[in-house]
Parts: structure tokens; C-alpha cells; sequence
């Protein structure tokens, strides 16, 4: 044997040598590190089917590498503002006893899974599009004095992106404490790039997990999906919409998107300052605190509410349950909108069980969804939900991304969150729960209008789908892990 050829089967050895061991580690630490079952069982099929392939999509899109400490990146609040929600706690609990007594044991759910405290005296009001939230959002920016915190997941540098430029260098202008905080991946839906321009205005903004990949991909991992205006720590705003000009309907945009936000007043507030805040600090560094961020929070209205952050941290996980909490706790009626419908198994479940023992069902989905992949994925699982007695109504254009979820007329479950994977696993969510017959009987009436023209489907429907569509729905379903 010559040189050459030893060379080369050396070569081979430790190549395979190498890849073995690769497999092995890769296979080690999904099993160890992995808490879902079938998302394991998919990936160590695709390592040890394709060993090279497998291994770096693994390491590049399977792990969360997020492990915030999030008592280090808490803020500085104020004692006073400390006691006042304190004594919020105290009365929201009180009235929760008196009001709904049914939903007692949900309140106490919501208690053990979160970090926030349910807290009285609120008021929440819906505001549909962008056409009813971004005249309020830009007056209040207008009218801030001390700070302005804004989250977003997509800030497009477009007329309704500049809006909110201007109002934000406005605010800059006039001496008021402005932060801002894009995510990674929905920088890239337009450019120039908006973080770009408001540091070239001195507006101190962060990127959340920013990629060095020049790539815009709306399948790409761990974004922060959150929504949150805070000005003058009393004020908030938060939501579905993101910053953009389709979410105008007036303007008649090329791409529009109809979408629900709310206008947030009371002791509640205080939570959408704190998940802002620790995402600003895991960004940035910086821990804001005091005063001007965290003032004390009078009672505003009759609404008993707590904010629900979620993510692949230490807050992994609560929406879901908290979800199946509701779903447990439903008696009469549960509405679902929701632009994404790719519930697991245990979801599914839990809908067909109620379904089944009498309760009505109602979920609201886009007749024509933006992202097809999902939309097959979602045609795939119908038939099992409709089977279960659940009922689902498509919408017509435009595009709807409402998120909302009604239970029994009394609890309101809204915010940033879809009904799939990829918000229930992967993003950084904010939604709010609220014990409110007003504000339940308000977004009820909000459902009734988009059902007058919403068509039901039946599984019969899905049943008669052709082959090659069914095959193709069915394909893209494997990939509801991942979308």
C-alpha cells in the first residue's frame, strides 16, 4: 500500500470516526436536554438518518440557547410602586372570590405558573387595526413626559413605521427617556433597517438575539414576539399588531392584515413594564428603574388582569397550560381566533373533550393564511379537530391576526401568542388574562361580527379534499414542529 492510499483511508477513518461521534453527542443531548416527546423522536430520525445534515440543523436551529437568569435582569422598581401592586394583589384576589368564584382555582393556576399577580382595578379596551391602535399609540408617545418603552417584533420602515420614528425623535427631543427594542429576525422586513435609523436619530435601541445572517426568514428560531408600548410607566398598549402600514386598512395597503390590540390603564401596566424590562436588560445591559419607568399605579377601571410572559427561559411552557387551565374551567362556551391553529396533541385533546361533553367550540382561523405551509399543516389536523365536535370557521380577506380566546363570557385570554409551536414553544410571548363580563361581552360581539361572514367547515369538507392535496397537507404536518 503507498502513502497515498494510507492517506486517504485515514482520512476516511477519522472522518467516519468524527461523524460517529458526532451522532452520539448530538443524539446524548436531545434525549438528555429535549422535553417533547415527539420533537426529540423527529430529530434523532433526522441525526441518525443524515448524519451531517442532521447534526447541523440540530445545532443551529434545535437548542434553545437562551438561559436567562431573570432575578439578575430584574428592575430596579420603586418601594411605593412595590406596595401598590402588593395591595392590588390583595383586592384582585378579593373581588376574583366574590365576582367569579367559579374561576377561583384558574386565578390560583395562573399564581403558581407565572411571575406576575393578578391585579385589580384595570381597564383594557380593544382597539381594532392599526387604524383604531396607531392614533392612540402616536398620542401617547406625543404626550409622554418621562419615558417610552417600545417593543416590537416587526418595526417596517414604511408610513406607518416613519409615524412612529418621528413621534419616538419627538419624544427624544423634548428630554424624555426613550427605549426601543426590535427583534433579530423582524429587523429584516424592511429596509434601510429601522434600528439603523433611530440610532442615527440617538433613540437608544436594542436588536434582540441579532443574527449576523443578512437573512430575513419567518421560520427562523427564538425571536421575541412581544408587543408592548409603555409610556410614563402608566400608560401601555399591547397586542397582535406589529409596526406597519397593512396593518391601515383606510390606506387600502398592497398586503393588509387585520389585527387587535388594546389599550392598557391600571396597576396591570406595571407587568408589561417588567417583561420590557428584562428584555432590555438581557439585550442591553441595562437595568431600568425608578420613578420615571415604575410610578405608582392608581386603580383605572373594574377589570382584574395579569400579564402572561412566555418563552424557551424560565417562563417555558405557561401559556399552554395555562390555556388547558381555562379549557379545564370552561362551561358553557370557548372562542378561539387565531391567525396559526397547529395545536399539539394535548390541546387537541383537551378541545375535543369539552366539545364532546357539551360545551360549544367556536375557532375562527383566516380563510386565506399568509404562510401556506402552516395553512396545510392546519388543513391536515381539522378533520381530528371537527371530529371532536369542535367548530371551525374560516374568515374572509383580509388576512386576520388577531389572537384572542373567550371563555364562558367572563375570561379574556389575548396578546402576542398563536395557537401553534412556534409561539406556544419557541418565541418570547406576552398575553394578558382578565376576569371582565364587560370588556368578555365587548370582544364577543367583536366574534359575532367576523362570524356573520365567516364560512364553518365540516369534516366532510376535509374529507373530500383530492389526494395530492391531502398528501401535501399531510407532508406539511410533519413539519408542525418546526413551522
Amino acid at each position: 500500500m503507498d502513502l497515498s492510499h494510507l492517506l486517504s483511508d485515514l482520512w476516511i477513518i477519522s472522518f467516519l470516526g468524527l461523524q460517529t461521534a458526532a451522532v452520539v453527542l448530538t443524539t446524548t443531548h436531545l434525549v438528555l436536554s429535549n422535553r417533547d416527546v415527539p420533537s426529540t423522536v423527529g430529530w434523532t430520525g433526522l441525526v441518525l438518518l443524515t448524519p451531517l445534515v442532521g447534526v447541523a440543523l440540530y445545532w443551529v436551529f434545535g437548542i434553545n440557547r437562551i438561559q436567562r437568569k431573570a432575578h439578575r435582569l430584574r428592575p430596579e422598581t420603586s418601594i411605593l410602586s412595590d406596595e401598590a401592586s402588593v395591595r392590588a394583589e390583595q383586592r384582585a384576589h378579593r373581588l376574583l372570590a366574590s365576582r367569579f368564584p367559579g374561576l377561583i382555582p384558574l386565578g390560583h393556576l395562573g399564581d403558581e405558573l407565572t411571575y406576575s399577580v393578578l391585579e385589580s382595578g384595570n381597564q383594557l379596551t380593544p382597539l381594532a387595526n392599526g387604524d383604531a391602535a396607531y392614533p392612540e399609540m402616536l398620542a401617547a408617545i406625543d404626550a409622554a413626559r418621562r419615558s417610552v418603552a417600545l417593543s416590537t417584533y416587526i418595526f417596517d420602515n414604511d408610513f406607518a413605521g416613519r409615524l412612529f420614528i418621528n413621534a419616538l425623535q419627538r419624544a427624544q427631543q423634548r428630554g424624555v427617556q426613550v427605549r426601543v427594542l426590535i427583534d433579530g429576525a423582524g429587523q429584516w422586513y424592511s429596509r434601510p433597517h429601522t434600528p439603523k435609523i433611530l440610532r442615527q436619530l440617538g433613540i437608544p435601541t436594542g436588536v434582540f438575539l441579532e443574527s449576523a445572517l443578512p437573512i430575513r426568514n419567518p421560520y427562523l428560531n427564538l425571536r421575541n414576539h412581544r408587543k408592548i408600548l409603555v409610556v410614563d410607566g402608566r400608560l401601555g398598549f399591547t397586542g397582535g399588531l406589529n409596526l406597519r402600514e397593512g396593518c391601515l386598512l383606510e390606506r387600502h395597503p398592497r398586503h393588509p392584515v387585520q389585527d387587535l390590540h388594546f389599550k392598557v390603564e391600571g396597576p396591570v401596566v406595571r407587568g408589561l413594564m417588567d417583561t420590557f424590562g428584562l428584555d432590555w436588560a438581557f439585550t442591553t445591559g441595562e437595568r431600568l428603574g425608578g420613578d420615571d419607568w415604575y410610578p405608582v399605579l392608581e386603580p383605572a377601571g373594574d377589570s382584574i388582569a395579569r400579564c402572561v410572559p412566555d418563552g424557551p427561559d424560565e417562563d417555558f411552557d405557561v401559556l399552554r397550560r395555562l390555556i388547558l387551565g381555562a379549557l379545564a374551567h370552561a362551561r358553557h362556551r370557548v372562542r378561539i381566533i387565531t391567525p396559526y391553529f397547529l395545536p399539539d396533541l394535548t390541546l387537541m385533546a383537551a378541545l375535543n373533550v369539552i366539545a364532546m361533553s357539551g360545551i360549544e367550540v367556536q375557532i375562527l382561523v383566516p380563510q386565506r393564511n399568509n404562510l401556506r405551509f402552516v395553512q396545510w399543516a392546519a388543513e391536515a389536523q381539522a378533520e381530528q379537530i371537527l371530529e371532536g365536535r369542535s367548530r371551525i370557521f374560516v374568515t374572509p380577506p383580509p388576512f386576520d391576526h388577531s389572537k384572542l380566546m373567550l371563555v364562558d363570557d367572563a375570561w379574556c385570554f389575548f396578546g402576542s401568542a398563536n395557537w401553534d409551536p412556534r409561539s406556544l414553544r419557541l418565541n418570547f410571548e406576552l398575553n394578558i388574562e382578565c376576569y371582565d363580563r364587560r370588556l368578555a361581552s365587548r370582544l364577543n360581539e367583536l366574534v359575532d361580527e367576523k362570524l356573520a361572514s365567516a364560512i364553518e367547515i365540516r369534516a366532510a369538507d376535509m374529507r373530500a379534499r383530492t389526494l395530492p392535496i391531502r398528501l401535501r397537507d399531510g407532508f406539511a404536518r410533519l413539519l408542525t414542529p418546526y413551522l
